[in-house]
């Protein structure tokens, strides 16, 4: 099992979400700790962080996974027009 984490960046984004879109996201985060690559997330293109990036409706959740320490770090929450900029 792994230990998620999430960023001050991405806490202080979640916080300013709609509250039905806030809990759909975080159940999706909490389930990255069960399996932190699930079927349609992908890698992003251009990426030499290794950032994987997951989709909730019109939202994003974009994170690294470090599998020799079992961590799941959230660096990001949007919609899909703005996460990515």
């Amino acid at each position: 099992m792994y230990q998620v984490e999430l960023s001050k960046r991405t806490q202080k984004q979640l916080s300013a979400l709609p509250e039905l879109m806030r809990v759909r996201i975080q159940t999706e985060i909490d389930a990255l700790a069960l399996n932190p690559r699930p079927p349609g997330a992908s890698a992003l293109q251009g990426s030499s962080k290794g950032l994987i990036r997951t989709r909730v409706g019109d939202y994003r959740v974009i994170y690294q996974v470090e599998d020799k320490i079992l961590l799941v770090l959230v660096v990001s929450v949007g919609h899909r027009r703005e996460v990515y900029k």
